[in-house]
């Protein structure tokens, strides 16, 4: 019988797990079995463990979800990655063999909400709050973005600026698909469709933000359900 995959969702820098509230409410509804990981932060090699661990206690074929700095985590897992049939990327970076981290941000021109970066003195990057609500989640309700930059996951900035070069992306083995967010001050959308592109994944767009799965719930969760009904899982 034709069973429905597990979805695990993957957040980027500056979010956590609950940023995708909105879609998780969506796919539980729908009877999708989901778990949104935490990822510490630390390192690319700590956050790419801590996928494997989830993706490991899945029980079955599994699509995988990020946002922003969480596909640079996902497509670190190369070709082995437990479980997984498929990918979705939400305005997030999907490296290829040989690139670093450092190469994919430090480019001209940069994004504008690279203006709110705050640096700490362990080593963390941070979003000043202002800047998170004006650049990070423009179109998310006010009080709940404010929230948002309460609670962000800052990141290493030894991870953001890595000069590790990846491996063998897990796109170049698994079906994939992109979410290009049209209003994104943090990714610009011509970066996002030029690795949409040469990933040959499967595109779609929407006038949103970088925090679309908060501002956009339902474009997301449909994207990820339109993907699980295209990639066939039997059981």
């Amino acid at each position: 019988m034709t069973a429905l995959p597990n979805i695990v969702l993957v957040h980027g820098a500056w979010g956590d797990g609950s940023s995708w509230s909105g879609v998780i409410q969506r796919l539980q509804k729908a009877g999708y079995h989901t778990t949104a990981v935490q990822l510490p932060m630390s390192s690319l090699a700590n956050d790419v463990a801590r996928v494997r661990q989830v993706l490991a206690a899945q029980s079955g074929p599994t699509i995988l979800v990020a946002h922003s700095f969480g596909g640079a985590v996902i497509t670190q897992l190369g070709k082995d990655a437990p479980h997984v049939v498929g990918l979705v990327y939400e305005s997030a970076f999907a490296p290829d063999k040989g690139e670093t981290m450092k190469g994919l941000t430090s480019g001209d021109p940069q994004p504008a909400g690279a203006s709110a970066f705050r640096p700490d003195k362990a080593g963390f990057l941070w979003l000043d709050r202002d800047g998170f609500v004006k650049f990070f989640a423009p179109d998310v309700d006010p009080v709940q973005a404010r929230v948002m930059a309460a609670v962000q996951q800052p990141i290493a900035a030894s991870e953001f600026l890595g000069e590790e070069p990846f491996g063998e992306p897990a796109w170049r083995s698994l079906p994939s698909w992109y979410l290009v967010t049209e209003n994104d001050q943090m990714l610009p959308p011509a970066a996002q469709r030029f690795m949409a592109q040469r990933m040959k994944a499967t595109v779609s767009s929407v006038a949103g933000s970088h925090a679309s799965m908060v501002s956009h719930p339902d474009v997301v969760a449909n994207l990820v359900m339109k993907v699980a009904q295209a990639v066939p899982v039997t059981k």
